[in-house]
């Protein structure tokens, strides 16, 4: 593990966070800024919308940006479902938004070009991330400052993650000890495996508001100014 003064931990200029939560995703709602999420997976579309500006085929793309679309695909196959065309008798793409880039046209056209290579939903040239499938509410205390913050954060990211969220708050985070009930927080591990228990799911059981109670993690300043 690298160090950045008497903090160890990754290089955050070339750091990539693994999961965004469906909030975040949702924000991404413009044909400039472009983002999909579909099987599991966050893509950032904004190149493929950038290169096929004003083409009437982007259009049901732009509809659903910041969306999730997995029910556009078959999950065996992660292809476009399929239906049996009845105009046609074949079997052909399901697009009940309208045919979208790269989904070929009912019947035979000339002026259909094939040479894109690839459809822009195979492979992972757009995947930026995962969708966090579950996420839950924790509390950032600076101890030093006494500001408090709230972030939604995905039930699977490792504390590391957790912190580069925080950065745009405190930019010198790393700096600080992350304690939970006085104990100090492993930052290679989720919330979960440091031992802070999600207890939504007990909240509900009991028919009670989980916004009453929100974990708390607690930040010490180290005498260091490390900015990340």
């Amino acid at each position: 593990m690298p160090s950045r003064g008497l903090v160890a931990g990754p290089n955050f200029e070339y750091f990539q966070r693994r999961y965004f939560t469906p909030a975040e995703v949702a924000q991404h709602n413009q044909p400039e800024d472009l983002w999909v999420s579909y099987l599991g997976s966050v893509y950032n579309l904004t190149p493929l919308a950038q290169e096929y500006k004003g083409d009437l085929l982007l259009k049901p793309i732009v509809e659903v940006a910041g969306q999730d679309i997995s029910h556009w695909f078959d999950p065996k196959t992660r292809d476009i479902r399929k239906h049996i065309d009845p105009l046609t008798g074949s079997l052909r793409y399901r697009t009940p938004r309208g045919r979208f880039l790269h989904v070929p046209p009912q019947l035979p056209r000339s002026d259909w070009a094939n040479d894109f290579g690839k459809p822009w939903w195979q492979g992972s040239r757009y995947e930026v991330g995962r969708l966090s499938a579950k996420t839950r509410n924790i509390r950032i205390i600076n101890t030093l400052t006494s500001q408090e913050h709230t972030l939604e954060v995905g039930a699977l990211e490792s504390m590391w993650e957790i912190l580069h969220r925080y950065l745009p708050y405190n930019a010198h985070a790393a700096s600080y000890t992350w304690k939970y009930e006085g104990k100090n927080l492993n930052m290679d591990y989720t919330l979960e495996e440091n031992g802070i228990q999600d207890q939504q799911e007990e909240f509900d059981y009991l028919n009670m508001d989980s916004t009453l109670y929100t974990p708390a993690v607690l930040l010490y300043f180290n005498d260091d100014l490390t900015e990340l």
